[in-house]
């Protein structure tokens, strides 16, 4: 894919001036890199390699976008997912929620949808290829799935919630890291939607960065009774950064103003939720229950 595909000026994304367009684009052009290297490499080796050369603190972009270039070629050659585990278990281990992630970019390039996801996925994380699937739609199809807030028809209400969180995090992109354009995207939307949008959204700016800490601060008030959503994607993000070993200094930022703790626990959080739940099938059910949980425990704090 041509990397003047994530130039927000061609996407018609909102433009502004500071520096974050360049950290998105930065990010998005890192992805790129990782879906062109997995499309073209003939072994994983040569894929590792070439995510190796990716900044270290944009390497799990890198890895999302291998993940779609691997579950691509997984689901157009029948190969019943050989790609992506060899992806989980050698250059993707540090970055299992942004592989998982990046399998649902594949499914909406194909126009699927990642009802099951693909047979080596991780049992609960594999329910992120949902995630996957909304930011494909709002960062590609904005007009459509951002502008009109479309939603694809007939999607069980639990796979919207996780294709919403997806799509805030696009909207994080869309907007720019823009506060008050983000929140007023989100008010756009049908009100049974919005706590999605902004785990997305807390996701997305505690993960990917572009705002500064003032930025960040004018983020929680539009959350308003959402704002338990806001610090359930913040504690993802820290999360998913902890589990890379790369946690940069705008993630440690986020944590602070949106989930009001430090990286260590809010990551935490998602751990602690996690063994409050029952053992049973790991459904889309209890991936749901999992993000409820971990946004208790902002409350309980």
């Amino acid at each position: 894919m041509d990397p003047g595909r994530v130039d927000f000026g061609r996407r018609r994304f909102r433009l502004r001036t500071g520096p974050a367009r360049g950290v998105l684009e930065s990010a998005a052009r890192a992805f790129l890199s990782g879906l062109n290297a997995a499309i073209e490499g003939r072994t994983v080796d040569r894929l590792a390699r070439r995510i190796g050369e990716v900044d270290p603190a944009h390497r799990g972009f890198a890895c999302e976008g291998a993940g779609m270039g691997c579950a691509l070629l997984d689901l157009v050659t029948l190969a019943r997912g050989r790609r992506v585990a060899e992806l989980l278990s050698g250059p993707g281990s540090a970055h299992p929620h942004l592989v998982h992630v990046g399998i649902g970019w594949a499914y909406a390039r194909l126009r699927l949808r990642p009802v099951a996801g693909v047979p080596t996925a991780d049992p609960l994380l594999r329910w992120l290829a949902w995630d996957g699937f909304g930011f494909h739609q709002g960062f590609f199809h904005a007009d459509r799935a951002i502008g009109r807030a479309r939603v694809e028809p007939g999607l069980p209400p639990g796979a919207r919630a996780v294709r919403d969180q997806g799509l805030g995090r696009a909207l994080w992109f869309h907007e720019c890291a823009d506060p008050e354009g983000v929140a007023l995207r989100v008010a756009e939307f049908p009100p049974d939607r919005q706590a999605d949008l902004w785990s997305g959204v807390g996701l997305a700016a505690t993960y990917a960065g572009g705002a500064d800490a003032a930025e960040l601060s004018r983020l929680v008030g539009p959350a308003g009774r959402h704002r338990r959503w806001l610090a359930q994607g913040c504690a993802f993000a820290c999360k998913a950064r902890q589990v890379g070993s790369v946690v940069p200094a705008h993630t440690h930022e986020a944590a602070a103003l949106l989930a009001g703790v430090g990286v260590a626990e809010a990551a935490a959080w998602t751990d602690r939720a996690l063994a409050l739940l029952d053992d049973g099938p790991v459904t889309l059910t209890r991936y749901q229950r999992w993000r409820t949980e971990t946004s208790r425990q902002w409350e309980e704090r």
